[in-house]
């Protein structure tokens, strides 16, 4: 495996997530409606986020103090990252696995926390260097929304990069995961198409799979339109969405269709077991923890044979001529074995893998550059790996 340099190059930006619609009695059809509507409405919001420098995040991180003791899962967290966890823990939010799909999707998350730490810090959010614009995508039975990322540079033609957001294929939205994909295309100079698939429990597996599946062919299929170039498409996900972006390059390569030139796969949802020493070392961590997990299989699976389907458990799938993929993960944090594991099993497939955990941060550390160095190198060695891929 490659170690890439440990730089703090990167990108963020941060939109305030709207607020979906509660209700147990609430239709898949209105659940859908109300999620899109908010896409859309966000997709011409005024944008923001770009590069920090690298004196700039050392002064946000000496300004950034937890409010308490260390938890007693994280030993190891760094000073700005408890800041962050601290600062999601005072909102005093009911535990997800207490609360219904609708519900779950109003608690405040780990980019609430950031925002709020922003505000507090007076950290700025400088301009973005990406214009935004929502596009609709056929699916079975329907369509979903997606945001399209474009750089500001001028080029005729970019490489294109797929995007699936987290969320335990329940929760979250584009908002959530805006950093991100920002990040990713003002970095890797490339157009982001960022996927809203549809969610459970109202859709089950696998409907988040099959739409990403979609989503991958339509991104193929309009490159050209986005001012992309459909010969260098590429893969990339975090946690949940990790898990469908490895499952579209096993979908492109069962189904003949042309593989991702790339994947990169952030702390991705790789197994159905909630055993593995991560699991029991990071059992209460935040902001994922195992109940919250097992709380998503419920949501997501017909039943409990679907964990044991390729597209869910990645390590025990058949891996061999998959795309040259990019695994990131969090020390603190649950899925850090089984990224590990994939990681070895892709090896074992033939696959090139560039794999690294990065110590001292939680899960959904990936998207918080404008707080965390390690934010800034993960993202440095994704885009180093796309840029690869693309011949940049």
């Amino acid at each position: 495996m490659r170690t890439l340099p440990n730089t703090y190059l990167g990108s963020m930006a941060l939109i305030a997530a709207f607020c979906m619609l509660v209700g147990s009695c609430e239709s898949k059809r209105s659940v859908e409606t109300e999620r899109q509507a908010r896409d859309e409405a966000a997709d011409t919001a005024t944008p923001s986020g770009t590069t920090n420098t690298a004196d700039s995040i050392e002064l946000v991180e000496e300004g950034l103090k937890p409010t308490g003791a260390k938890p007693v899962w994280a030993d190891e967290i760094t000073g700005p990252m408890q800041a962050v966890i601290d600062k999601l823990s005072s909102y005093n939010a009911k535990p997800i696995p207490q609360l219904t799909a609708q519900q779950a999707r109003q608690n405040p998350t780990p980019t609430t926390a950031v925002l709020d730490l922003m505000k507090e810090n007076n950290i700025a959010m400088p301009p973005s260097r990406v214009d935004t614009v929502g596009k609709k995508i056929p699916v079975a039975g329907g369509q979903i929304h997606a945001r399209v990322y474009t750089p500001k540079t001028g080029k005729a033609s970019y490489p294109v990069i797929v995007y699936y957001h987290g969320g335990g294929w329940v929760i979250a939205d584009l908002d959530t995961y805006d950093a991100s994909a920002r990040g990713l295309a003002e970095q890797t100079d490339a157009v982001v198409i960022s996927v809203a698939y549809r969610q459970a429990p109202e859709n089950k597996f696998p409907t988040a799979h099959n739409d990403s599946f979609a989503a991958y062919k339509w991104a193929l299929q309009n490159a050209a339109s986005l001012k992309g170039d459909p010969k260098k498409v590429a893969v990339v996900g975090e946690s949940a969405g990790g898990n469908l972006a490895a499952a579209v390059s096993m979908m492109a390569r069962d189904q003949k269709v042309q593989m991702p030139v790339h994947q990169v796969l952030v702390y991705p949802i790789a197994g159905y077991a909630t055993n593995t020493e991560s699991y029991q070392k990071y059992a209460a961590a935040k902001p994922l923890d195992k109940p919250m997990m097992e709380w998503f299989f419920q949501q997501y699976l017909r039943t409990p044979a679907d964990g044991k389907n390729p597209w869910i458990n990645l390590v025990g799938a058949n891996l061999k001529g998959l795309p040259p993929t990019t695994i990131i993960n969090a020390q603190l944090d649950p899925l850090q074995t089984e990224g590990q594991q994939l990681a070895d099993r892709l090896e074992a497939a033939g696959v090139e893998v560039d794999h690294k955990v990065y110590d001292g941060v939680t899960h959904e550390f990936f998207g918080m550059t404008t707080v965390l160095r390690e934010a800034k190198a993960a993202q440095k060695q994704a885009v180093t790996g796309l840029k690869d891929a693309f011949g940049l």
